[in-house]
């Protein structure tokens, strides 16, 4: 048998460049995750009416959000 695969055995990330790693970390450090409770029927709402204007729920409450006065 021989080795002419291109698998190897080890970590992926050993093998990338540490700089673009870290610049890609960066720019996901600028976004923020918020998780909240929803009632299934209030779940089905948004979805329902996220659906029927072609967004997705994120884009849909991102855009309420954006839509704030400041503060």
């Amino acid at each position: 048998m021989s080795k002419s695969g291109t698998l190897s055995a080890g970590r992926p990330s050993a093998t990338r460049n540490k700089a673009a790693t870290l610049a890609s970390l960066a720019d996901e450090a600028s976004m923020k995750r918020v998780n909240f409770q929803l009632s299934a029927a209030l779940h089905t709402k948004l979805k329902v009416y996220a659906a029927s204007h072609g967004k997705t729920i994120t884009e849909i409450l991102t855009d309420y959000v954006e839509q704030l006065p400041e503060a």
